[in-house]
């Protein structure tokens, strides 16, 4: 009698080590879940507070070639809810679907791109567009995109 007893204890006790063992495991794993859901969320919000608008008016002829350079202008503006970087290291250009590394920014109204600025970029473009041609620039900022078409 006292050996099922002993044996049974013994069980017990192995079963409550496992137990608390496992326990510690999805402890230690829900911690790193709730940390990376955190860090996403902030991600997440940041990209969803933020808006462009290319405010450029393709048919007025100030976009492609204004001032005899072949550099392509266009105006952006900030319509989102938070301030963003007026950096060319915090925009992505395609032009015609090939990313254009030759950019230059300049906030026109301000300091800083801040919410209701207009962003002026510059793509210096080294050789000349044939005329008559339709072309696509999308800009991308905190995964927020928009697409200028124009004809040269």
């Amino acid at each position: 009698m006292a050996s099922v007893s002993t044996s049974h204890l013994i069980l017990f006790i192995a079963s409550l080590i496992i137990a608390a063992s496992v326990a510690g495991t999805f402890t230690t794993g829900i911690q790193r879940l709730s940390g990376a859901l955190g860090d996403r969320s902030y991600d997440v919000s940041h990209d969803v507070r933020t808006d462009i608008e290319i405010i450029s008016d393709p048919a007025s002829g100030a976009v492609y070639n204004s001032s005899d350079d072949n550099n392509i202008t266009i105006l952006v503006k900030n319509t989102g809810a938070e301030n963003l970087k007026g950096s060319s290291d915090q925009i992505d250009i395609l032009l015609d679907g090939k990313y254009q590394s030759n950019v230059s920014v300049e906030v026109v109204d301000g300091d800083y791109w801040d919410v209701g600025n207009v962003l002026r970029v510059t793509i210096e473009n080294d050789t000349p567009m044939p005329p008559g041609e339709d072309h696509r620039v999308k800009m991308i900022v905190n995964g927020d995109s928009e697409v200028l078409e124009f004809r040269t």
